[in-house]
């Protein structure tokens, strides 16, 4: 008799930090994969994950582009396989006063963070819920619970983030299909460099969460089941919690020292 087919797992935001160890996490846990990037950095991560004995379909696209989440999509669908699970990771921050940030750069996050992310999801609930079965893992963070000095936009995407996979949740209950959100605290990852947020406290500082930690708590609150998952070091999660029950503006003036440009000086 034949062994049974490996289940799949798309993975968005792949090539490197919490993609790459969410990735790691459904290879190590018997999964084949689908991942995507923008980057060169796809491929070598494409052959580290077969390395760990999973069947790997990398697809590089830009997700900021409506065709290219269309792309993704067709190549889920073209695996003739169905898909178990998804972990919907990609996006990007941009840090700054906001009378001084790129607008361009703004609107560009907003389309990765936000608009990709609803249409990547419409496609793959739609996909799990005709067969009454998958897991769905939403990347925010804990700049979703509260405003976020210099960081305006990029905290407001994630609180979007949030809400909308704990709505899609909420709607799947009588299904076979659940959805948790993902909340790290700051990640040692390439994010604050491409954010420009590596002169303030925050961006310097050297206590960081470890990426795979945060993946790893993440897939096994997704394996759980849990809606809401804030991963990271014992004081990232109390400060994530902490942020959500804080006042908006108490919260957001403590977060304040932490973003402000040149703070790390």
């Amino acid at each position: 008799m034949s062994e049974p087919a490996r289940p799949l797992a798309l993975v968005t935001g792949a090539s490197s930090g919490i993609g790459l160890e969410l990735a790691k996490q459904f290879a190590h846990n018997g999964f084949d994969l689908v991942v995507v990037a923008e980057d060169d950095e796809l491929e070598p991560a494409a052959v580290e994950l077969r390395g760990l004995g999973a069947a790997v379909s990398p697809v590089r696209a830009d997700l900021t582009q409506r065709a290219e989440v269309e792309k993704v999509v067709a190549a889920v669908r073209g695996s003739g396989r169905p898909l178990d699970a998804a972990a919907l990771n990609a996006g990007v921050g941009v840090a700054g006063r906001f009378a001084e940030t790129d607008l361009d750069a703004e609107l560009g996050m907003v389309e990765l963070n936000c608009a990709s992310t609803v249409q990547l999801a419409k496609h793959v609930v739609q996909d799990m819920v005709a067969r009454d079965q998958g897991r769905i893992l939403f990347t925010s963070s804990v700049a979703s619970q509260a405003p976020e000095p210099f960081q305006a936009v990029y905290s407001a995407t994630k609180a979007f983030v949030q809400f909308l996979a704990l709505g899609i949740r909420e709607e799947l209950t009588d299904t076979g299909v659940t959805v948790t959100a993902l909340l790290p605290g700051p990640t040692d990852t390439e994010f604050f460099d491409r954010a420009d947020a590596t002169d303030t406290k925050l961006g310097a500082s050297d206590s960081k969460d470890d990426p795979a930690q945060v993946a790893r708590q993440g897939f096994e609150g997704l394996m759980k089941g849990e809606a809401s998952v804030f991963a990271g070091s014992v004081t990232s999660k109390l400060m994530g919690k902490l942020s959500a029950v804080l006042p908006d503006a108490i919260a957001g003036k403590s977060h304040k020292p932490m973003t402000r440009p040149g703070s790390a000086g």
